[in-house]
């Protein structure tokens, strides 16, 4: 299993760059960890195997300041996007 995520800034219209990406296993172990870069992209999270995982940023957001998604991660590569600004959050299963 492979995992990337992507942030953009949707008050602003631009991918948010410097956002810190935490990735922690079922058991609270931190799997993966990075910062976007320019373009919002964290290409290589993390690798491991299959299961439920704790996805955390922490966004350029003055309202949403840790947003954490629970998600359950098969074989393969997954990509989950954030998108953020003062006054909405969403995620969705990227491709």
């Amino acid at each position: 299993m492979t995992i990337s995520t992507h942030v953009l800034d949707t008050e602003v219209g631009l991918p948010a760059a410097g956002v810190r990406v935490e990735l922690y296993a079922e058991d609270g172990t931190l799997a993966g960890a990075g910062v976007t870069d320019a373009d919002g992209r964290v290409r290589e999270l993390a690798e491991g195997e299959p299961g439920t995982y704790r996805l955390v940023f922490h966004p350029p957001s003055p309202f949403f300041r840790r947003i954490e998604l629970e998600v359950a991660l098969g074989d393969g590569h997954h990509h989950v996007p954030l998108l953020v600004s003062s006054y909405a959050c969403a995620s969705y299963r990227g491709s």
